[in-house]
């Protein structure tokens, strides 16, 4: 199914502006009908969602962008793309161990609070 801009923008609950600003980037690259308007996809939409997901993963604009280049040159770029997204897994891993020691400490002082609370009640 095609769409045009104003389809799309509702489709994928993004401005128009924000449509034309990842054009202007170089995220996005929709085909144009014979009168120059832009035509999406659904191989489109699947795309953005991916990029969605990148964003949600905190990879940076820049390395968006050069991703979606790479995409764009086509499956001669395999290689880059998943040492990109290697390199990311391994951030987020990064991050995950950084949360998961965190919970623990909040944890363990929680801990401490809940123990000195209590002993606080019995000594009244």
């Amino acid at each position: 199914m095609n769409y045009h801009i104003g389809e799309f923008s509702k489709k994928m609950g993004l401005s128009i502006d924000t449509l034309r600003y990842y054009e202007k980037i170089g995220l996005i690259h929709p085909v144009r009908d014979k009168i120059n308007r832009r035509i999406y996809c659904e191989r489109d939409i699947s795309w953005l969602n991916f990029i969605f997901r990148l964003k949600e993963t905190n990879m940076p604009i820049k390395q968006i962008q050069h991703y979606s280049e790479l995409r764009y040159k086509g499956d001669s770029t395999l290689k880059e793309r998943l040492e990109l997204l290697e390199k990311q897994m391994n951030r987020l891993y990064e991050q995950k161990n950084n949360i998961e020691d965190n919970i623990l400490h909040m944890k363990q002082k929680i801990g401490i609070y809940k123990k000195k609370i209590k002993e606080q009640e019995v000594n009244k």
